[in-house]
């Protein structure tokens, strides 16, 4: 079959480092292929070149057999080539049809678009209301809306970058519904993704980068996971692990904690309770949106709690704001790692800075020491294999991967008492996610008491000793981690430990 796009000898250079080196691979109408690789393999490049918001210093592209050179996104669009970000650009003050249009270059008429946004929505098993706000949507109706947006210019060939991170798995089988019709109609689909498991499932071929050359090719149903993993790494990977240990003392301690959302969109805490001991890994799983951000805001000290308790080794906290909580051991790694983790055009040595400081001696009398911030910031990018130039470059620069790399480590080096992170191992390669996990496995080891948020439920299986749900701003009693199944994991994020809660409440009452 004549390909529809053709990729010969793309090469794209930064300064001190080669991001592609002369990469081609085609990809044939109707097909799904998918692009595997290490972060800072070169895949965002790639795609973007692709897509326009990138020029390749050599090399060339064709699409339908036509010279294929698109100097902006808008030219991408207009050729047939369209793209769902793994971040959402999205208003959430604004309705679905407001966002949809933002998104046209030509939009109908209001009532023309909503009734377009409701036949293709229909059409691809994506239902969507053009009525409602943004901000009232789940992670996966947000992004029905990118979808949608992308559907309705009638895509030739569509790139999809992490498309599951923030779904759920009945969320994902609705998702691959629409990808297969969207392949039988002859869209061709490139997708990225690090869930290898549903590259298998998915896709037709795939490419595999490495230090930005394509190094292998292949059929992922006729790979397994492990066996492509090792082609997008170059060796075997070992699974994390930890000898077992019995937990310490008590070192966080929440209870009765509600805390309204700092905005309209947000979820309110209910009641909160929880204890952590020392070697020990609580592990928090929920869909996006179910409170993770408000409980990691409240337990960081970003935001002061008003009606519960925290303590931390017995001490109340409550009152106290990040810094304070940092000197005592607490520290924390949000989930949005640009903007909210790290300041997108500081340098990563000043990013260092910005929560090291205390606990690794960066400043005296009121002056930064920038040899010590500096070495602070080589020895993350050496420990986590951070792979970017050096520790001048902003954070901005980094790709999604290596920034959460360089996030992860910079609290970890730090030696905490407590660490609660969220969504550890989002966006990362197979490689560096064990690598995480490890990490975090040995702090545990050392005496440190570790809060995992996750959606990603393997992973809290594989690194907690207790889990519990969290549910619209509740959380459930935890439960050992080991022996659970899938199917009571589902029903605990789905609040039906709330129903069991209830039921064992009437019954103590009747007894009584």
């Amino acid at each position: 079959m004549t390909p529809l796009l053709e990729i010969k000898g793309l090469t794209k250079a930064y300064p001190g480092v080669v991001a592609n080196d002369d990469v081609s691979f085609s990809i044939a109408p109707g097909e799904v292929h998918a692009l595997l690789g290490e972060n800072g393999a070169g895949k965002s490049t790639l795609v973007k070149m692709i897509y326009g918001l990138v020029r390749p210093d050599a090399g060339a592209m064709t699409l339908g057999g036509a010279p294929y050179i698109p100097a902006e996104p808008r030219a991408a669009r207009a050729s047939g080539v369209a793209m769902v970000f793994q971040h959402f650009s999205l208003f959430e003050a604004l309705s679905v049809a407001e966002n949809i249009a933002l998104g046209m270059e030509n939009p109908p008429k209001p009532r023309d678009l909503a009734q377009r946004i409701h036949d293709v929505s229909r059409a691809y098993g994506l239902p969507l209301d053009p009525d409602r706000m943004v901000g009232d949507l789940s992670a996966g109706e947000r992004q029905r809306v990118e979808i949608i947006r992308c559907l309705l210019q009638e895509p030739k060939l569509l790139i999809m970058d992490e498309p599951t991170s923030v779904l759920t798995p009945q969320e994902v089988e609705i998702l691959f519904h629409t990808l297969r019709k969207l392949s039988a109609e002859g869209t061709a689909i490139l997708y990225i993704s690090h869930k290898l498991e549903e590259i298998r499932t998915l896709c037709d071929a795939a490419t595999i980068l490495r230090l930005g050359k394509v190094v292998a090719t292949c059929v992922p149903r006729e790979a397994s996971a492990a066996q492509m993993a090792e082609m997008m790494v170059g060796k075997s990977l070992s699974q994390p692990a930890r000898d077992a240990t019995e937990p310490g003392e008590v070192l966080l301690a929440v209870s009765g904690l509600s805390l309204e959302p700092a905005n309209p969109f947000g979820t309110p805490l209910r009641h909160i309770g929880l204890e952590v001991r020392a070697g020990e890994v609580l592990g928090i799983g929920g869909v996006a949106g179910n409170g993770q951000d408000e409980l990691l805001a409240a337990l960081s000290g970003e935001r002061r709690v008003e009606r519960g308790m925290i303590e931390l080794k017995g001490e109340p906290i409550g009152d106290t704001g990040p810094e304070a909580r940092r000197k005592r051991g607490l520290l924390c790694a949000p989930e949005e790692r640009l903007g909210h983790a790290a300041a997108p055009d500081m340098s990563l040595t000043e990013n260092a800075v910005l929560t090291g400081r205390t606990r690794r001696g960066l400043d005296r009398s009121g002056f930064i020491g920038w040899g010590k911030a500096r070495a602070f910031a080589e020895e993350i990018i050496a420990r986590f294999d951070v792979r970017t130039p050096g520790p001048g470059v902003a954070a901005r620069a980094l790709s999604g991967g290596n920034l959460q790399k360089y996030v992860i480590g910079r609290e970890i080096l730090q030696d905490p008492e407590v660490l609660i992170v969220n969504q550890p191992t989002w966006g990362v390669d197979a490689s560096a996610a064990a690598a995480i996990r490890q990490a975090l496995l040995d702090l545990a080891q050392n005496g440190a008491a570790v809060v995992v948020i996750s959606q990603d439920l393997d992973e809290l299986l594989e690194v907690s000793d207790r889990f519990c749900a969290l549910n619209d701003g509740r959380l459930s009693a935890p439960r050992a981690a080991r022996g659970l199944s899938m199917e009571e994991i589902g029903l605990m994020l789905g609040g039906a430990h709330d129903m069991h809660e209830a039921q064992l409440r009437a019954a103590t009452e009747a007894a009584q």
